[in-house]
Formats: C-alpha cells, sequence, structure tokens
C-alpha cells in the first residue's frame, strides 16, 4: 500500500497505513489534524501548530505517521538519545531506536513489533492481538543489568525463521509504566504469543509449530 503524503504551508506529513495499529493518539490527540471516519482527504496539516503536528508523529508508536518542516529545519525521523524497547500491556512490543529490519534501515525511528504470533504482517503488528484475545504484562519482571556503555546507536531486528526476533543493539527494555527491565545489546524476543518468559523467547516456538519467515 503507497504512503500518503500531505504537504501543509508549514509541514509535510506521510502516512503509512500498512504500519498503523490503531493506537489512535492521533486522532484523538488532534482530531482537526486526522479526521476519523471521512470520505476523501482526512489529513489537515494546517489545522494545527507546526510543533502540534510535529508531536503527533512523535508518539506514534508505530511509526505510520511522519511529520517533516518543509524548511528542513525539523523532522520526526531523527533517532532517539535512548533506544527503548517499550513492552505494551496485551499489545506488541514499541521500539525505538536508529532501526533496520531484516537489514533494511527504516524510514522511521518507530516501530511496533508483533509479539501474539498472529499478525499479517510479520514483523509489524497489524492490530490482529485484540481478535485473537492475546493476553501478556506489561509489567514482567526485571533482570539483573549493567549500565550499557552507549545508549543510541543502530538497532537490527531479525526475524529468525519460524523463531524469535533477533534484536541486535544497545536497548534498555521499558516495562508500560516506565520502570527498567532490562538492558543489553543482542535480545531474542517471542513473537510466537506462547512464551512463559515474555516478551523473551524461551523455545515454546518449537512446541507451538510456529512458522514465520
Amino acid at each position: 500500500m503507497a504512503e500518503e503524503v500531505v504537504r501543509g504551508k508549514e509541514v509535510t506529513v506521510t502516512f503509512d497505513a500498512g504500519r498503523c495499529i490503531h493506537s489512535r493518539g492521533c486522532v484523538l490527540g488532534y482530531p482537526t489534524v486526522y479526521l476519523p471516519n471521512v470520505q476523501g482527504e482526512w489529513i489537515h496539516p494546517d489545522a494545527a501548530s507546526a510543533a502540534e503536528v510535529m508531536h503527533t508523529a512523535l508518539n506514534c508508536p508505530s511509526g505510520a505517521i511522519r511529520v517533516a518542516r518543509n524548511d528542513g529545519s525539523a523532522t520526526s525521523d531523527s533517532p532517539p538519545v535512548v533506544n527503548t524497547l517499550r513492552v505494551r500491556e496485551n499489545g506488541p512490543l514499541a521500539i525505538e531506536a536508529e532501526l533496520s529490519i531484516k537489514g533494511a534501515p527504516q524510514a522511521s525511528p518507530r516501530a511496533t513489533l508483533c509479539r501474539c504470533g498472529q499478525s499479517k504482517n510479520k514483523p509489524f503488528c497489524d492490530g490482529a492481538h485484540t481478535a485473537a484475545g492475546f493476553a501478556a504484562s506489561g509489567e514482567p519482571a526485571a533482570k539483573e543489568f549493567a549500565p550499557l556503555e552507549v545508549r543510541n546507536g543502530p538497532v537490527n531486528v531479525q526475524p529468525l525463521p519460524d523463531g524469535p526476533l533477533k534484536v541486535t543493539g544497545n536497548m534498555e527494555v521499558v516495562s508500560g509504566t516506565g520502570r527498567t527491565l532490562n538492558k543489553a545489546t543482542t535480545l531474542f524476543l517471542c513473537r510466537c504469543g506462547q512464551s512463559k518468559n515474555k516478551p523473551y523467547c524461551d523455545g515454546s516456538h518449537k512446541a507451538a509449530g510456529f512458522q514465520a519467515e
């Protein structure tokens, strides 16, 4: 599905429907900019200040919304100062970093990754966890960890065949309430939905017969 690109007077909004998980932060926070349930044009960049429209992209967990100032002075695509992987209650893993997925650099530093095993758009979340009744805590137990020497930098997400997500790069795992759970440079994350040690893989994908590229 092609991206929608809407240019306003001060900012340009890019929307990728294939990445959207309908967290609805945009339509709830700025309903004059993002009009829900309408026919035709629904993105109106000039209906709020440039700073407010930029805020919508910075708070879009999936990276479906990206915003850039037309004068080139700012973009929502800048990587973060601290790489994070946020565990969403009964939902996906929200990652923010200088991202590559399967070795391909991503336009946005934000993405939501499926952990229920049901997405039709793996490794990305497509909202299938809701219909599947997926249940997994956003507050798993913390691990022992040492400080990272560097807290940002490139991160690659590699889905292993019929197995977990291998994440390499500096990463802080954070709970839904903002509690730091782990700091690591290599993580193996469950994406079959069956692990007893979520968000980490425990090998359950083998017994479950999980299949994914």
